[in-house]
């Protein structure tokens, strides 16, 4: 079987809490592990995307309106549909890793710093799709 879930690549969750929600590939583990016998990754998505910016908002509401609430998950392979686009995320790898799930406080450290790079990338108006909401 080819391996097409790679780093980077985005996907949209199917199940739990943020099914429908955007998110991009930022660890995988094919083989799974031995707390995990399944195949996993981890994912760094868009829990709540921002909306909607005209001309005649002011700054402090265009600020308000643009902030992106992020969320970090490890979804099994079978929950997550994997999309054409990808994502280039040198950053986001260094932030997350396996033991940034064992400590509620290391996972909100990591989402802090995904929020800020999540941000940024929506201002310079990279990647529109994933940033906009998923309308089904």
């Amino acid at each position: 079987m080819v391996k097409f879930i790679k780093a980077g690549k985005v996907v949209v969750i199917l199940q739990g809490r943020f099914a429908g929600k955007k998110a991009v590939v930022v660890r995988n583990h094919d083989e799974g592990t031995k707390d995990r016998p399944y195949g996993y990754a981890v994912v760094a998505g868009v829990e709540r995307s921002p909306l909607k910016v005209t001309k005649a908002m002011g700054k402090k509401k265009v600020a308000k309106r643009s902030k992106v609430k992020p969320f970090v998950k490890i979804v099994n392979y079978n929950h997550m549909l994997p999309t054409r686009y990808a994502l280039e995320l040198e950053q986001i790898k260094g932030t997350v890793s396996a033991d940034s799930f064992k400590e509620p406080t290391q996972r909100e450290d990591s989402k802090k710093v995904i929020k800020k790079l999540f941000e940024e990338r929506y201002q310079t108006g990279k990647n529109k799709w994933f940033f906009s909401k998923l309308r089904f």
